[in-house]
């Protein structure tokens, strides 16, 4: 719950995974075989900034504990 009263999005430990592992995935997206690196590439990459983009949109959300907390359950 200390995370809850974190002064930034940026300061949750679930946002600093979900991030971290969104560059990761970024990354690795671009070394796809050449026919896959724009159609599903680009899908794959935009996928994964899905996690920690929710996380920032709920995070405004926190004084309503019960969004912030279903908006993570569905991150």
């Amino acid at each position: 719950m200390e995370d809850l009263m974190a002064k930034s999005y940026r300061d949750l430990e679930v946002y600093k995974l979900a991030y971290e592992l969104s560059m990761k995935i970024h990354h690795m997206s671009l070394k796809l075989a050449k026919y896959e690196l724009y159609e599903e590439g680009s899908q794959i990459r935009r996928s994964s900034k899905g996690v920690a983009s929710c996380i920032v949109e709920e995070y405004g959300r926190r004084k309503y504990k019960n969004d912030f907390v279903r908006f993570l359950v569905y991150a």
